[in-house]
């Protein structure tokens, strides 16, 4: 499904998204949110609407660019009529595809790995071989300020015991030991002896193999297999898509008060984003990050780090 924005210079967004939603909302279904936001949709196709002091956001999404044509014009005729004490420009941008979204900006992206602690020699040796082995699998290996901000967030919660979900070539695992005190513990589960194998050269080299213990079976098994008890810290969920739900679930029960667990590519490529992918772990995913903002155990945020981030701590 193709969207489209547009960022609207104004001092009145809050009383034009009103109008908006007041007009349009006998002909199509139209929501106000109590913080201001507003939701019309019209046909096939749904202008969001957001408030900001010196601007009105707007984002449309429709089935196709056909639709996506109609929602814009409908939007920006009505806005134009309403503003009869200032002039308004409507710029919409070029229609992209969800797996087109462009997360973060290639120069932010740049800025961001200049500006946070260095990766060590041996995190950029694993990087290295890494790619040498698995091709173009390394893209799953966490870049280096996901790395720095695990190992940050483990040092915050205080852990000393931690879980990871899908280990690859082990640099998350490096990350998250690194992390834990003296006498700390991460259980770290994977199905590839292959993939593992190069984990286990590295964690030797970086001192934390004797605070891992690798399960190489399918993690729901591992996870079902823990004390029922909440002594889990925190954990790192970064693995097959499809099984995230099951994942957390387990996981979650299994927190401890104040623990948080991480979950990575929570907008898969910006394909999440698009209902018009509907295959099965794009369902799940969706599912999860739905589940996630209801779930009265957790407090949780959604973080744009990489291919998105989520954290929830347990209440």
């Amino acid at each position: 499904m193709p969207s489209s924005t547009a960022q609207v210079a104004t001092t009145r967004p809050s009383r034009y998204i009103k109008q908006l939603i007041s007009h349009l909302g006998p002909k199509t279904a139209a929501d106000l949110a109590r913080d201001g936001r507003g939701t019309i949709t019209i046909g096939q196709g749904t202008c969001v609407l957001t408030p900001s002091g010196d601007h009105l956001g707007m984002i449309a999404t429709a089935r196709d660019f056909e639709a996506l044509a109609s929602v814009q014009d409908i939007v920006t005729r009505h806005l134009l009529r309403f503003a009869t004490q200032e002039d308004l420009d409507v710029d919409w941008t070029a229609p992209v595809m969800g797996d087109s979204t462009q997360i973060i900006d290639p120069v932010v992206s740049d800025y961001l790995l200049t500006h946070c602690t260095p990766a060590d020699d041996l995190l950029q040796e694993l990087v290295i071989e890494t790619r040498q082995a698995t091709g173009g699998a390394s893209e799953m290996q966490i870049s280096q300020d996901e790395g720095a901000f695990l190992t940050m967030l483990v040092q915050m919660v205080g852990a000393h015991r931690a879980v990871e979900v899908g280990v690859f070539t082990g640099y998350s695992s490096i990350c998250i030991a690194r992390g834990l005190p003296s006498g700390g513990r991460l259980l770290a589960c994977d199905v590839s002896d292959e993939w593992t194998s190069i984990a286990r050269r590295y964690w030797e080299r970086a001192g934390v193999a004797d605070r891992i213990d690798l399960k190489i079976a399918p993690a729901i098994e591992t996870l079902r297999a823990l004390p029922a008890e909440p002594a889990i810290d925190i954990a790192f969920i970064d693995a097959d898509k499809v099984n995230y739900p099951a994942y957390y679930e387990e996981i979650v029960q299994r927190l401890r008060p104040g623990g948080l667990v991480v979950l990575d590519n929570v907008f898969l490529g910006g394909r999440v984003l698009d209902p018009a992918y509907q295959e099965e772990h794009h369902l799940a995913m969706r599912r999860l990050n739905d589940l996630m903002v209801d779930d009265d155990r957790v407090d949780s945020v959604m973080l744009p780090v990489r291919d998105g981030v989520t954290l929830a701590r347990r209440r």
